[in-house]
């Protein structure tokens, strides 16, 4: 099973990590990272860059309208994710425990959908096309 570890923030969390050396945060990362890989789980993980940067593209209006950064309030932003393949849902949740945030932060986890969820739909031409996909980018 792959589940999705998404990387979430508060304002207590961002005053909390200004208080620790950079170089220190990249390291307790680093680790973690690393443990994931050796563990051989990790599938991707990446770190986003700041939300000024981003935008948003709101689709409420009769044509998308694209918003420019910062958007929303700090703890519905996310600031990075780690996509892990497990055996289990206790499985990711004992790697999302070892993760080294701070106080603030919080990592929320989701089950990534397969095949099996889309069972009723499997003569969609599309769902068979995605598989086809999957192998074709090497995500299967």
């Amino acid at each position: 099973m792959k589940y999705m570890l998404i990387m979430r923030t508060t304002d207590a969390a961002l005053e909390s990590s200004a208080e620790i050396d950079f170089e220190e945060i990249i390291n307790a990362m680093g680790a973690y990272n690393e443990s994931l890989m050796k563990a051989g789980v990790l599938k991707a993980g990446e770190g986003l860059a700041d939300a000024a940067e981003g935008f948003v593209v709101d689709f409420d209006g009769e044509t998308p309208t694209v918003t420019d950064g910062p958007y929303g309030e700090t703890h519905e932003l996310f600031n990075g994710f780690w996509m892990i393949e497990v055996s289990s849902k206790e499985e990711a949740a004992q790697w999302a425990g070892r993760c080294p945030l701070g106080p603030g932060s919080k990592l929320e986890v989701r089950r990534v959908t397969d095949e099996a969820d889309f069972e009723d739909y499997a003569d969609n031409e599309y769902i068979q096309k995605e598989a086809g996909w999957r192998e074709e980018l090497g995500t299967d």
